[in-house]
Formats: structure tokens, sequence, C-alpha cells
């Protein structure tokens, strides 16, 4: 009997418990999922979660690159995080600019409510025009590189066989350090944060910071300015990262570019089985 009882209960909670909450957030709904998890939607996109993050997350045990992938499908696809203003945009450019000449390159850029980051890498000529698209996310920009992936893929995958890519870049909405993501997405992730934070952003994890394929510390120029101590970021990234690699850049001023294009360059290499032109 107690058995049928428990049972009446489980089922009691399957039903999912949905309930509108207005704060602005046009049509938001949220409700407890049968996992325990609380989901919600909104701005068209897929029901997600915000998952707690109960530890800063560890590189070695980070997702694996999917061995499944079919790299003609969708090229290489290198995923680039991080908080918002921290050089995302002006990374995708610096890669363009490095690889364009020797490899077939598109990009995809998402921005929450406008084109802006795709417009920037139009006017400064990072790729011919029709090689750049927009996605716009709406509020929750992780979603679209995680649950909600879809809305990446799609442009992904047609300029991937319009242009023959061998490589294609996802720049990420900024976001906050809990962002990472998806392995089905990002065969390499790139998480960049920047030294006007101040020097204690590393020690606070997450999952960009710590389980991310590679962390670039940008904007070492600053370091004065706001009082960063760059070998504490160092100390801190190397003891949050587990050892996984990290490199401090000033990617507007061309520093690091290379050494982030060699973390690409060999990662694809081992992925794809091919050889770096």
């Amino acid at each position: 009997m107690a058995s049928s009882d428990h049972h009446h209960h489980v089922h009691d909670h399957d039903h999912d418990h949905k309930h509108d909450h207005s704060h602005g957030d046009a049509g938001t709904v949220t409700w407890v999922g049968p996992d325990g998890k609380v989901y919600h939607s909104h701005d068209g996109l897929a029901p997600h979660s915000h998952e707690p993050i109960y530890s800063p997350g560890y590189f070695s045990k980070r997702a694996p690159p999917l061995f499944s992938r079919d790299f003609g499908e969708r090229a290489f696809t290198v995923g680039i995080g991080g908080p918002v203003g921290t050089g995302k945009t002006a990374l995708m450019l610096a890669l363009c600019q490095v690889l364009r000449d020797k490899y077939s390159l598109a990009a995809v850029t998402n921005d929450i409510f406008t084109k802006e980051d795709g417009e920037f890498l139009v006017k400064n000529g990072a790729l011919p025009e029709e090689r750049i698209r927009a996605v716009e996310t709406g509020g929750c920009p992780h979603a679209a590189i995680r649950e909600d992936i879809s809305i990446n893929l799609g442009p992904l995958e047609e300029l991937s066989s319009l242009y023959k890519a061998d490589l294609l870049l996802c720049e990420s909405g900024g976001d906050n350090l809990a962002a990472n993501f998806s392995r089905e997405l990002a065969d390499y992730i790139i998480y960049i944060i920047d030294v006007s934070g101040g020097d204690k952003i590393p020690r606070k994890g997450g999952p960009g910071i710590t389980q991310a394929d590679l962390l670039v510390i940008n904007k070492t120029d600053l370091a004065p300015a706001v009082g960063a101590d760059l070998t504490v970021m160092e100390r801190d990234a190397l003891r949050m990262r587990d050892g996984g690699p990290f490199v401090f850049a000033q990617v507007k001023h061309g520093l690091g570019v290379e050494d982030i294009v060699n973390h690409i360059l060999q990662a694809w290499e081992v992925a794809t089985g091919k050889r770096r032109h």
C-alpha cells in the first residue's frame, strides 16, 4: 500500500506547475519541471533552466568534444563567450584577420536586442558581409548557446555548406559568469574576461572560467589603472582551471592573438584530422 501511496504522490508532481509572472518580461512562463529544476520560457526561446551551480567547476571534468561530429554538415565551430564588454567582438575580428587568408571562415554573432556585433565585423571588413550573420537572442543570451542552440545551428550549418567552411566562429551575447557553450554547438570554447573587473574575477570561477577549452584574460594594459595584479590573476587562473590553458592578451593591440590562434588550430587538427595550412 505504501508503494502505491508513494506512486500517487509522485504522479501528483508529474504535471509541471506553470505560472505567469510578469515583471516586464512579456510572456514569461516559469515552472518546476519533473527534474525539480525551475524552468522558464520567454522571448520565444525554448524552455530552459538557470541551473544552480554548486561548485566553480573543474577543467578536467568539462564536457569532452563530441566524437560523433560530422564536420561535413557543419565545420569545426569555435564558441567565444564571456561577460559584456570584455572583447569578444574584437577577438572575433582579430581571428578573422589572422585566419581568413588561409582558411574558409564564416561567423555568427549573438546580441540581445541588436545586430551591433555583426555590423561591427562587417564595418571593419572582418570577412565579406555575406559570411557574417547576426542573431538577436532576446533576454537570455546563454539559452541560445546552451538549451536553444537551433537559433545558432541554422545559420552556422547554412554558412558552412555555402562557403565550404574550414572554421566557423560563433560569438555569444555578453552574459554572466555562469554562461557556457553546449558541446553540441561549440567544438572549441574560448571564454574571455578582462582585467577591468579586478583581479578577483578568475577565482570567482563559473563554468566559463573553469571549463572553457581556453581562458583569455584580456586588456592587461588596464591592470595598473584598476589596481589589478596580474600575478594574482595568473595564480588564480592556474588554480581554478586545474592547469587548463589560459592566455593574457591585449586583443585590440594584437598581443596574445597568435597564441590564441595556435590553440584553436591545434584543436582543429586533432578534431578534423587535417593539417594546418
